[in-house]
């Protein structure tokens, strides 16, 4: 039974953008393309109310699974056609699962053999904030795997309890130290093959104020010219910021919503061999 229950906690753990050790990290240096004040309330901003112009698809509920992280991205699951990964021990009583393919289903489930509950495995949704101030972007530059020392937009993982917006402002928080309010959502980017789903607002903020939370070793204002395309974290932040940048020249923001492909045969550290299929705008 011991051996099935750490067994258990090994298939329970999934990979987070953001590991937890890293909370455990100090680094706090800030530089800005134009001085900004670095000094900023220690408390975290609560009850924030967001105001969306566009109706969302509700998602269904997440249940206990297993998902790579977009370090892993494209191809270094368990398959390259994005198939669920293998569940050997139940995540509730620590039973031997078998795996077939329940009535009323089409696809194979990890079944228990002790309390025959079946293990399903979601995508998990990754939130975070596009932040425009003085006509430049807000990136923070990573200080814990994956990408250590590469520059993302501040996002990760949804909790349990938040609406995706107050998600993403919780994390521009913790990697940024920056109050914001979000404007609108920006894109909707889905990764299938990695159980992924980004969801991206624009957002501006509420005080000239940032400085690099625990997980970040730098926060840095971006004119569009300036943008570190060549020294991004994941090909989800060079797909945002590439439409970004087209919108912005374009001289309007739309709402976009594609899925990201890793191209056959290329590097999961090639952040721009990728296509972006489906792209829909509006």
């Amino acid at each position: 039974m011991l051996k099935a229950i750490q067994n258990l906690g090994s298939v329970a753990y999934y990979y987070r953008l953001k590991p937890p050790h890293a909370a455990k990290t100090n680094a706090f240096v800030s530089t800005s393309a134009k001085p900004l004040s670095c000094s900023s309330p220690i408390t975290r901003p609560t009850n924030p109310f967001m105001f969306l112009t566009r109706k969302t698809r509700s998602l269904g509920p997440v249940r206990a699974h297993s998902t790579p992280s977009e370090s892993k991205m494209d191809g270094t699951s368990s398959s390259s056609s994005g198939s669920a990964r293998k569940i050997n021990f139940c995540q509730w009583c620590g039973g031997q699962t078998k795996h077939d393919i329940p009535d009323g289903e089409e696809k194979m489930r990890a079944i228990c053999t002790l309390c025959e509950k079946i293990s399903y495995q979601n995508p998990k949704m990754v939130v975070g904030c596009l932040i425009e101030h003085d006509n430049k972007v807000l990136l923070c530059k990573r200080n814990i795997q994956p990408s250590h020392g590469l520059w993302t937009l501040p996002a990760g993982y949804l909790e349990i309890g938040e609406s995706a917006a107050e998600g993403a402002i919780r994390e521009t928080w913790e990697e940024a130290r920056a109050q914001v309010e979000v404007m609108s959502p920006f894109a909707q980017l889905d990764i299938p093959r990695i159980g992924q789903t980004y969801i991206i607002f624009l957002a501006k903020l509420k005080k000239p104020h940032f400085s690099p939370g625990p997980e970040s070793l730098e926060c840095r204002l971006f004119s569009i010219d300036d943008l570190p395309l060549d020294s991004l974290a994941f090909s989800s932040m060079v797909v945002t910021l590439k439409l970004y940048i087209e919108d912005v020249k374009a001289g309007s923001r739309k709402f976009h919503y594609g899925t990201i492909n890793k191209r056959p045969g290329s590097s999961p550290s090639d952040t721009h061999a990728y296509t972006l299929d489906h792209h829909l705008q509006s």
